[in-house]
């Protein structure tokens, strides 16, 4: 049986199932993509005053778009606002900024707004789904 990239298809990430050697000819399977990578962050943004989730948007455009021509950033995962999972030799600081560059590139972020990334346990990411 096939895998489903429904979901894949979905959040726009058949090139994570393709590096993955998973294929994707078939849209009648399904693909749990829970737990890809080992570290789960959660991606906000300051604004106003208040602490508030990165659109999956936002966060599927960045791991989408490899304008940072930085390899180091194809282990990126968006699961849900204000989630990831990132590979362990992701740099939290270096992301950190390339994100912030994206976000402003894109008028997503505000100038006034800072990006906000922390790790997250799985207790949280279940809440957060």
């Amino acid at each position: 049986m096939k895998p489903d990239i429904s979901l894949a298809t979905n959040t726009g990430h058949l090139h994570l199932l393709r590096t993955a050697g998973l294929s994707v000819s078939s849209a009648s399977s399904v693909v749990k993509l829970t737990c890809m990578f080992a570290r789960k962050i959660h991606v906000d943004y300051e604004q106003g005053g208040r602490c508030l989730p990165c659109p999956l948007k936002w966060l599927d455009s960045f791991s989408m778009r490899n304008f940072t021509n930085a390899s180091v950033f194809d282990n990126t995962l968006p699961v849900a606002d204000g989630l990831m999972e990132v590979g362990t030799n992701v740099p939290i600081a270096e992301l950190k900024d390339a994100m912030e560059d994206w976000f402003r590139r894109k008028s997503y972020l505000p100038k006034q707004s800072a990006l906000i990334i922390e790790p997250c346990g799985a207790d949280t990411l279940v809440r957060r789904l």
